[in-house]
């Protein structure tokens, strides 16, 4: 079992005015030992020491929280969950919020699947390829926020996850130093999923890490015939 510091991890919900709640750091703890024990079978992140854990994964995670501030009983799907970062961290940290967890890998399931077991805190768990669940009358433009980690460019992001977006809802996509380059390469992509403006938000997290969030709010319904096959959107970005 390995021992995790949450010293950085407090100090940035204390000094950001983030409520937590009282079980944060057990729940925490199980997934960071989870994380690095399935990461022996799966391959689900290349980031193995505990204090990097804490800080490149769960308060990168938390920062979200400062960008969207959801209110009790509102949704959110993470596009691309892989090993639950955002979405599952959210969920943990905020239970009051109605939490989808999407990835295409059954695998990853397995191992958020134990992980829920063992913590007690159920998001909801989406086996199924982005475009083709965004095109389901029971996920199309449900959410109230969709945010995406490390997944694709912005402008083929947008196209994933803005479908999913309520109208006067946000996508949030979790970004590196290259957001500013690829918030100009979206600008038309953004226009025709129904997204309105964006803003480019960097955060600094502990150790001088640093994350950029993209926000987007949506603001009219995106056109039926997007998102369109996975093929397109990769090969010809809007």
């Amino acid at each position: 079992m390995a021992a995790f510091d949450f010293t950085p991890f407090f100090e940035y919900a204390k000094q950001n005015g983030i409520t937590l709640p009282e079980a944060a750091e057990n729940h925490l703890t199980t997934y960071g030992n989870l994380l690095l024990e399935w990461n022996e079978k799966i391959n689900l992140t290349a980031i193995t020491d505990p204090e990097d854990i804490v800080i490149k994964h769960f308060t990168d995670c938390l920062s979200l929280l400062k960008i969207i501030d959801p209110k009790p009983g509102q949704s959110l799907i993470d596009v691309g969950t892989g090993a639950g970062f955002p979405g599952m961290v959210i969920k943990i940290l905020r239970p009051d919020v109605d939490v989808t967890l999407l990835d295409g890998h059954q695998k990853r399931f397995l191992f958020l699947e134990d992980l829920q077991n063992q913590i007690g805190i159920k998001a909801i768990n989406l086996h199924c390829r982005a475009e083709l669940a965004a095109k389901e009358k029971l996920y199309r433009e449900r959410y109230d926020f969709a945010t995406a980690r490390a997944v694709a460019r912005l402008p083929v992001l947008a196209e994933y996850c803005l479908p999913f977006v309520k109208p006067n809802g946000f996508f949030v996509a979790m970004k590196g130093p290259e957001a500013a380059n690829e918030l100009n390469d979206a600008k038309k992509s953004l226009s025709i999923l129904g997204g309105g403006e964006a803003s480019l938000i960097t955060e600094v997290l502990p150790k001088e890490n640093t994350r950029a969030f993209i926000r987007v709010k949506k603001v009219k319904p995106t056109p039926e015939k997007y998102p369109r096959a996975s093929a397109k959107i990769s090969k010809t970005p809007l």
